[in-house]
C-alpha cells in the first residue's frame, strides 16, 4: 500500500529527493485513494511547505522537533519504555516481528522509528495493517496534538495516520506536556505504559477506543502467522 510509504517518506530526515517528489506524492496518494481527501487535504501544508522552503530551514525545523523534543520522538518505544532496559527486548521482538512478515530489517535506523514501521505495515494485507496501525493510536495521537499545539504542518502526516484507523485527533490530556526541562519530569509526564508483544489472536480496532484511558498495549495483538507473499520492495 503506496500510502503507508509516502508517508513514511514525509516523516523523513528532508533532502533533495524528498523535495523534488512531492508532486509524485500527491498523484499516488490520489491514485491509491486510501485517504478519504479530507486528509489528503490536511498533508497540503506540508507539501507546501517542503516546495517553497530552502532545505537547510527544512532540516532545522525537523531535527528541532523530532530529535530535539523527547515528546515528538519518532521512535515509538521511546513513548513506552524511555531509556529502561525493557526497551532493548522489545526492539528483539519487533525486529523477530518483521522478519516473521518476510522484512529483513538492514536499515541503520531503530526497528521502533516511525517511518520504518510505516514501512512494515505497507507489504501488510489492508486490514491487518490497520489493525496493528491501530494499536499506536495512544502514541499518533499525542504527537498529533503536540504537533498541532506547534502549529506544525507535520501534524497533518499523524492526522491521516489516525484517519487510516478510523481514530480522532485523541485525548486532551494526551497532548499536555510538562513545563519543566528535568528529564526525570518529562519522563513521568509522557511515558505510556509498558507495550507488551503477544502472539495469537487477531488484530482489532478495540484499542483506540480505550486510549483516552490507558495506555494501549500496541502490537500485543500481532498475528502470528507471517503475511502471504510480504516483501519489501
Amino acid at each position: 500500500m503506496i500510502t503507508y510509504r509516502v508517508l513514511a517518506r514525509l516523516l523523513g530526515y528532508p533532502d533533495d529527493a524528498l523535495v523534488a517528489s512531492v508532486p509524485q506524492m500527491r498523484r499516488l496518494l490520489h491514485a491509491d485513494n486510501l485517504l478519504a481527501p479530507a486528509a489528503r487535504e490536511g498533508l497540503e501544508p506540508l507539501f507546501a511547505v517542503l516546495e517553497s522552503r530552502d532545505l537547510l530551514d527544512l532540516q532545522a525545523a525537523y531535527v528541532g522537533l523530532f530529535d530535539r523534543v523527547r515528546t515528538l520522538s519518532l521512535h515509538l518505544f521511546e513513548h513506552v519504555h524511555g531509556e529502561s532496559r525493557d526497551r532493548g527486548q522489545a526492539m528483539i521482538d519487533l525486529v523477530k516481528l518483521y522478519e516473521r512478515h518476510g522484512l529483513d530489517v538492514t536499515a541503520k535506523e531503530l526497528p521502533d522509528y516511525l517511518p520504518l514501521f510505516l514501512e512494515f505495515l505497507s507489504i501488510l494485507p489492508s486490514a491487518q495493517a490497520r489493525g496493528l496501525l491501530a494499536e499506536a493510536t495512544h502514541i499518533i495521537a499525542a504527537v498529533n496534538g503536540r504537533l498541532a499545539k506547534r502549529d506544525s504542518a507535520y501534524a497533518g502526516v499523524f492526522a491521516a495516520l489516525l484517519a487510516l484507523v478510523g481514530a480522532d485527533g485523541g485525548c486532551p490530556a494526551d497532548t499536555d506536556e510538562p513545563d519543566t526541562e528535568s528529564p526525570e519530569a518529562i519522563d513521568r509526564a509522557w511515558e505510556e505504559a509498558a507495550i507488551v508483544f503477544g502472539v495469537g489472536s487477531t488484530p482489532d480496532m478495540q484499542t483506540r477506543d480505550q486510549g483516552c484511558d490507558r495506555a494501549a498495549t500496541m502490537l500485543a495483538r500481532m498475528n502470528a502467522k507471517p503475511a502471504s507473499g510480504a516483501h519489501r520492495s
